[in-house]
This record gives structure tokens, sequence and C-alpha cells, in this order.
């Protein structure tokens, strides 16, 4: 073991500096068998050597030199990101302590005096070449620490954006129904539609053909005349003639529906999309109320009272998710008929958004996990326990908060408080 501890020693390298040959000769063969030595007599061959291959672990440093003293090669050794960990003894005949202090000021770790014993000074670069060994062994560590840091963010972000995928593709799977059914309405009008067009169009066509055959007569008789009469009579064409327009109104409506609520889940399902933007909440709202009407519209009765708000700088798919999240809970809250308030302000240089119901109310003692991940107090196979963490993160990522206030047979209260311009977003920029 204490082969391998002094292999380990030689392969240090120790840069001598002195102008005096006799100090170099004393310290260098004293040096020798326990490490590498350089020599250096000026101090501009020293900052070479310091800078060059192999890079010395520690310099012994003499003050008093021609040219360049020792104060100011360390001053240049510590300038320089290449050399500034070298660790620095000076050894000097000045015995000064305010030589002294000078020296330990410009960051030498050491400071012995000439003539000194050679055990002794064997004995400070032993210690400091330990803790240089220290220093770089944290350095290292935090160096891999900060990697590793950087790596596990990654993969948080990773898996936030996956369970962010997953609760809204459960979610969308939950109002699938829903959202079939509110495409099938107009569907199925503007179908009826179209059947009751094309019986219009034959009658049409009836009466056309009636005409030109008449046409044809010459002269058009009395006979002919009093028939085309009947015939537009009976297919009640001045009935057609405002019915149709009305008809062909009502499909393009259905069909502006249809791709009303596709637009909607299009916006909705991007999920993957980080690209922060100015995002009007007062059509995030509207958007995703248009996506659970189904859910909503059979027994809850939604009231808007939107204030005057800005656009504000955000992810709006991923709050299009907080406030789906937040209506679906107001909704499943209430077990008969009830009332839904949405209601929206500015205030402390940030907007808020509330989502508030009539309905069963929250039980205190659930209350403080109601943000905790799986945590549902719905029956199995009813809720994910995801949609309020989700949530609650997505709000934090924007730098905002959720309050929460609620009464047993009263109902509850979601505030979303959100800034303008989120900080995360303000420093990157």
């Amino acid at each position: 073991m204490e082969s391998d501890k002094q292999s380990t020693e030689r392969q240090a390298t120790i840069l001598l500096v002195d102008d005096e040959s006799i100090n170099l000769s004393v310290f260098g063969q004293f040096l020798a068998p326990y490490y590498q030595v350089l020599v250096a007599t000026s101090g501009q061959r020293a900052l070479q050597l310091a800078r060059g291959t192999p890079k010395p672990d520690l310099i012994l440093l003499d003050v008093m030199m021609p040219d360049m003293d020792g104060y100011e090669v360390i001053g240049q050794l510590k300038a320089d990101p290449k050399t500034g960990d070298i660790p620095v003894i000076f050894v000097t005949a000045l015995t000064s302590d305010l030589e002294e202090e000078r020296g330990l000021s410009l960051g030498a770790v050491d400071y012995l005096y000439k003539p000194c014993h050679l055990s002794i000074l064997l004995a400070r670069i032993k210690t400091q070449l330990e803790l240089k060994h220290a220093r770089d062994w944290l350095k290292d560590q935090n160096a891999y620490l900060e990697t590793e840091v950087q790596r596990r963010h990654q993969e948080n972000e990773a898996v936030h954006l996956q369970l962010l995928q997953s609760e809204k593709l459960a979610a969308i799977g939950q109002l699938a129904a829903g959202i079939a059914h509110e495409i099938n309405n107009p569907i199925g009008f503007v179908n009826s539609n179209l059947n009751t067009l094309s019986g219009y169009l034959r009658d049409v066509f009836c009466v056309m053909d009636a005409s030109n055959a008449a046409l044809d007569e010459n002269p058009l008789s009395a006979e002919t005349l009093q028939s085309l009469r009947e015939l537009k009579h009976t297919k009640q064409l001045d009935y057609l003639r405002n019915d149709i327009p009305e008809l062909i109104a009502e499909s393009m409506e259905g069909l502006s529906r249809v791709r009303d609520i596709i637009q909607d889940l299009k916006d909705f399902a991007h999920a993957d999309k980080n690209d922060w933007e100015l995002g009007d909440l007062h059509k995030g709202l509207d958007s995703t109320l248009n996506i659970i009407n189904n859910e909503l519209k059979y027994h809850c009765t939604v009231h808007k009272q939107y204030g005057e708000i800005p656009q504000i700088y955000c992810l709006p798919s991923q709050l299009n998710q907080v406030f789906m999240n937040l209506l679906i809970n107001a909704a499943h809250a209430i077990e008969t008929k009830g009332d839904i308030q949405i209601s929206t302000g500015c205030a402390d240089r940030g907007v808020w958004v509330e989502i508030s119901d009539n309905g069963k109310g929250i039980d205190p003692e659930n209350l403080p996990r109601l943000f905790e991940p799986f945590f549902t107090t719905k029956p199995v196979g009813k809720g994910t326990g995801l949609g309020l963490s989700v949530s609650q993160n997505i709000v934090r990522k924007h730098g905002g908060r959720i309050e929460v206030t609620s009464q047993l047979g009263q109902g509850s209260r979601f505030r979303v408080w959100l800034p303008i311009r989120p900080p995360e977003l303000g420093a990157a920029e």
C-alpha cells in the first residue's frame, strides 16, 4: 500500500522557481525521489513551464528575482484560467509579516522562510498536493453531479410530457362518446336536410320538365296552362323557394359546428407543442367548453363572466387541459343539476381564471391531498387521480398557482393565477 502511495506521489510534478542555482540544486535533489521536478531560473521561464506539458501540480516560488519577481509571477498565474488552479508555495528569504501577508493575499497556499527544514518543506508539499487532489476530485464530482442533475431534469421533463399526454389522452377517451354525439347531431340534421333537398329538387325538376313541354305547344292551350298552375300548386314551389335557402343555411351551420369541434380537438391535442406565445384565455375557455359540451349540457348550466384581461405568454394547449380538468371536476361534483360559473379578471400584473360550482364540495380532510399524483375521491375506474396534479404542474411551469376553497354541500372554487409573462421566459430573453 505504501509503495502504491509513493508511486502516486512520484507522478506529481513540482516546478522549482529560483534565480539561485544552489537553491535549485538542493531542493531538486531532495524532491527528485518523490516527484518529477522542473526548474526555472526566471519568472518568464516559470510561466512558460506552467503553461506547458506536463502541467506542474505545485510550484515552489522565490520572491526576489530579477526582471520579474515572485509576486508578479503569481499574479499572472492566477489571472490565467489554465494555471490559476496550481497551488503556489512561496519559499523566500523575506521574513517580514507584511511580505507573508502580501504573498498569501495574492493566492499563495503557503509561505516558507529560507533556509527551511527540508522535511518540513516535504510535509507542506504533501499536504498541499493532497488538498489539490481533494479539490480536483470535488470539482470532478461537481461536474458529474451537474451533468447528472441536467440529465435527470431532462428525464423528468420527458416524463412530465408523457404524463401530460397520457392524462390528455385519458381525458379525450372519456369524452369520446360525448364528442361523437356532438358531431353526430349536426351530421344527422345535415343528412336529413340533404334528403329533403333531394325531394325538393325532384319536384322543381318535375315543374321545369312540364314547363319545357308546354313551351313546345304553339299556341299554348288553356288546358296546359291550367295544368301547369295546378302542378306548381301541388309541388308548393312558393314554399320551396323559402325553405330551400333555410335548409342550406342550417346545413352550413351544422357543418361549421363539426368543423369547429374538429379544430378545437386539433388545438387541444397539441401536447408536444412547447412554443411560448401570446394566448387568449377566453378563446381557450370557449374552445374547451366546445369540446366538453356533451359532458355539461344535460345537468350543468354554464355562466360566463369574462372580465377585461390581456393576452398572456403561455402554452395555450396546456392551459386548455387545465381548464378542461377543472370544468370536468366541477361537472362531476354536481350530482343532479347545478351551475358552473367561469369568471376571469386581472390583478397584480397577472390574470386569473376562476371555475366554481354548487356541487357536493370537498371533504376538508381531502383538501391538502388534492394535488397529489394518483389521489382521487372518485370510485375505482372513474378517475386516474392525475388531473389536478398535472394541472398544478402546468400552472407552476407558467409561474402561477392554483387556489382552492370548498364547503361540503355548497360547492368548490378553483382560482388559477397566471403572470402575463412567466419569469423563466423573461429571464431567457
